[in-house]
């Protein structure tokens, strides 16, 4: 009866020694297998990384054409508010608006100088706007520089500009009223605004300049110097690094073993053992 209990601890004592051996490798196995996952991963992501920067400098490039494009699509158009609409042929809507240029801005026109005209928009109570694209950019403007003739007269005359740079003009209106009411001399040009006679004054940094000793003149180009070579030191660009978190899951050892195998550096180490 002793030897049988005997040999029931020696089992026990061999399956318990096995299980552990068992668990060991288990989690050996599984580290590996998160290590290899995780450097899969890694090089997948850096060159998801790369084709976005790629793809965005393009778009970012094709949007920066198409704004040229359109601006230099619509540099001859100006657009005539408050002319009555009728239903009269295209012709004589040509002669319309010639007479009202000859009339109101004192310049002669024939038909060669418009290269093409339309209405905007839907038609309401009020005469829609008239977008003209002149043949040159001369006879634009020669009619813009005489638009104040147009005051007082219940017509005005705009620059035709693209939908985002209408944008940026209404959202400085804003800042425009508050300089003009600040006393300065204040316009929009294009989508910037322009204050007339306002500038930065740099004639008291260049007398704080003058003022600097020759000692502490030579600290400061020493210390940009080193800073300059250390940035010479530091790369251009860090790889972006994902955090490792993978899902701690029971595997199939088949699956276990591809991916354990997959990765050269074990092989190195199985040729080593052998």
């Amino acid at each position: 009866m002793e030897q049988v209990l005997s040999t029931l601890q020696e089992i026990q004592k061999e399956l318990n020694e096995q299980k552990t051996t068992i668990r060991e490798s288990g989690k050996n196995v599984t580290e590996q297998v998160t290590q290899n996952i995780n450097t899969i991963i890694d090089e997948k992501f850096v060159k998801w990384e790369e084709k976005y920067d790629i793809l965005k400098e393009k778009v970012d490039t094709q949007e920066k054409r198409l704004c040229i494009l359109e601006k230099q699509a619509r540099q001859r158009n100006l657009i005539f508010f408050g002319i009555e609409e009728n239903n009269l042929p295209y012709s004589e809507q040509e002669n319309a608006i010639i007479s009202f240029i000859e009339e109101h801005f004192k310049i002669e026109l024939d038909r060669m100088d418009i290269q093409a005209f339309r209405r905007l928009g839907v038609k309401k109570d009020r005469p829609r706007p008239i977008g003209v694209t002149f043949s040159t950019l001369g006879t634009k403007i020669n009619i813009l520089k005489n638009k104040k003739m147009l005051n007082n007269t219940g017509y005005y005359i705009t620059e035709d500009f693209p939908p985002n740079i209408l944008e940026k003009r209404r959202e400085l209106q804003t800042q425009l009223k508050m300089e003009n009411a600040n006393g300065n001399k204040a316009f929009i040009k294009y989508d910037k605004l322009v204050i007339v006679g306002k500038s930065i004054d740099t004639t008291s940094n260049k007398k704080r300049n003058l003022q600097i000793s020759p000692e502490n003149n030579q600290r400061q180009n020493d210390y940009r110097t080193q800073v300059s070579k250390k940035n010479k030191t530091q790369p251009m660009h860090s790889p972006l690094q994902r955090p490792q978190s993978v899902s701690e899951t029971v595997l199939k050892p088949g699956i276990l073993n591809y991916l354990v195998n997959k990765n050269p550096n074990n092989k190195e180490k199985q040729d080593t053992n052998l």
